[in-house]
């Protein structure tokens, strides 16, 4: 979950980055051990979040436990394939940091409503084109920055927190199968995804770094096993857990939507800058110059390995890819920025996509328990925008411009009849109010003119 920004961070010069207390360098090797204790960190800061879109999407499109299972997998294996090439660095494509990838929370709303009109090929197949969107802003920073300004940035932000906060609501309450049979909202699924936030909040408040780090895991591993005794947790399910997935291409087929592209491409554009941010703090904090023909060659193949990245991920059956702000945080914690651990990384996140039992697992997690975590995660998200906004200042025409950004998009959220009389081509663009907020914002931004 990409819950940082450009314009959240403090930008220092390289000298003052320089002075960080790193204990091993970009180009730095690490013991073995070391590596690995720094590597499964990682791992640790962002597994729940690579497998949560997956299982989001899932229970939406309300698809059976095998399916679950191997688009929950195949999200692993891809966000291994992408955390090497952002390592690695290959050609023009990469960064060159400690730079992780993972499943991108920004996508779920649209792909929800593109799965529900065209299923899984019509979301791969706009995985997949949108993702040229990104790949051609890297070479168009200096432009796009004019036109995604930072309060643009915080609306849609904003945006993607709060139509994600309703998906998390009905996780709690029991998902989509607990709305058909009558038991949604029941206390015993409140309760649970109650016990859920209660556990999370308590380990990340700890004094701790490792408990505050795990206090997600905690909290699903809690849920998980009370769940269990509850009887919510059927292994019978599982016929066979196989021995390795093998990732298949196209599985599932692929269909190329105009309709649905629109809508994917416009966060594609956001993506992108946000991923200018990610790679801006991370070079900071591995103590490189951020500003330059360099950092901007840098920048530009983080951004193009952000786009390159989720087309891979598309063809795998899987969903975009992001960089994911909260592994800087764990480079400062642990003081490793060597880019070679992200290789350890990489060969965890395939390791764990390859083994089918992972991935049915998590399909078997009850809502509630989903519900209960990603609550937690998309209110940071919402909260995250607002900072970005709160950065700006607040005159008659930004206020003007969230006004009409906020209403558009939550329109659609919360009455989503309200294009019901549109053709299915203009519904499917803005079915989804981050689509529609965010180019209402873009719009509003170059278009008001205040005298």
């Amino acid at each position: 979950m990409n819950n940082n920004n450009l314009y959240d961070q403090k930008v220092a010069s390289p000298k003052e980055a320089n002075k960080s207390d790193l204990i091993y360098g970009l180009e730095d090797k690490p013991p073995l051990k070391e590596a690995l204790f720094a590597a499964l960190q990682h791992l640790l800061a962002i597994f729940v979040a690579i497998v949560t879109p997956p299982l989001i999407v899932a229970s939406a499109l309300n698809l059976d436990t095998v399916t679950t299972g191997f688009l929950v997998s195949m999200s692993l294996f891809a966000s291994g394939i992408s955390t090497f090439i952002q390592c690695r660095k290959i050609g023009p494509i990469g960064c060159g940091l400690l730079c992780i990838q993972g499943t991108s929370f920004s996508f779920i709303s649209p792909i929800i409503g593109i799965g529900s009109t065209g299923g899984l090929s019509s979301i791969f197949g706009a995985v997949i084109a949108g993702s040229s969107v990104e790949m051609i802003l890297s070479k168009l920073l200096k432009y796009t920055r004019r036109i995604i300004t930072p309060l643009v940035s915080g609306i849609v932000v904003t945006l993607i927190g709060l139509s994600l906060i309703k998906v998390g609501v009905i996780a709690c309450g029991g998902g989509f199968a607990a709305m058909q049979n009558g038991t949604f909202g029941s206390l015993k699924f409140l309760g649970i995804a109650a016990l859920v936030i209660t556990t999370i909040l308590f380990f990340n408040r700890s004094s701790n770094r490792y408990f505050r780090m795990s206090s997600i895991v905690i909290g699903i591993i809690v849920g998980y096993i009370v769940s269990y005794f509850m009887g919510l947790v059927d292994f019978s399910k599982i016929s066979d857990f196989g021995t390795l997935n093998v990732p298949m291409p196209f599985k599932y087929g692929i269909d190329f939507n105009l309709s649905a592209i629109i809508a994917i491409s416009v966060v594609y554009l956001i993506t992108a800058i946000e991923a200018y941010g990610d790679v801006t703090a991370n070079s900071l904090i591995s103590g490189l110059e951020v500003e330059g023909e360099k950092f901007q060659k840098r920048a530009s193949g983080g951004i193009l390995a952000d786009g390159f990245n989720s087309m891979i991920a598309g063809c795998l059956n899987s969903f975009p890819n992001s960089i994911f702000a909260q592994n800087n945080g764990m480079i400062q914690l642990t003081g490793v920025a060597s880019r070679y651990v992200g290789y350890f990384i990489a060969a965890l996140l395939l390791l764990l996509g390859l083994f089918p039992v992972i991935g049915l697992i998590f399909s078997l997690m009850p809502d509630p328990v989903l519900g209960g975590a990603t609550i937690l995660m998309f209110g940071t998200v919402a909260a995250s925008g607002i900072k970005i906004i709160a950065t700006q200042e607040i005159n008659r025409k930004a206020m003007l411009v969230m006004g009409i950004s906020f209403s558009f998009g939550l329109s659609v959220e919360l009455v989503p009849d309200i294009l019901s009389h549109f053709p299915d081509f203009i519904k499917n663009i803005f079915a989804s109010g981050i689509t529609t907020g965010g180019l209402t914002a873009i719009l509003a931004n170059l278009l008001i003119r205040i005298k």
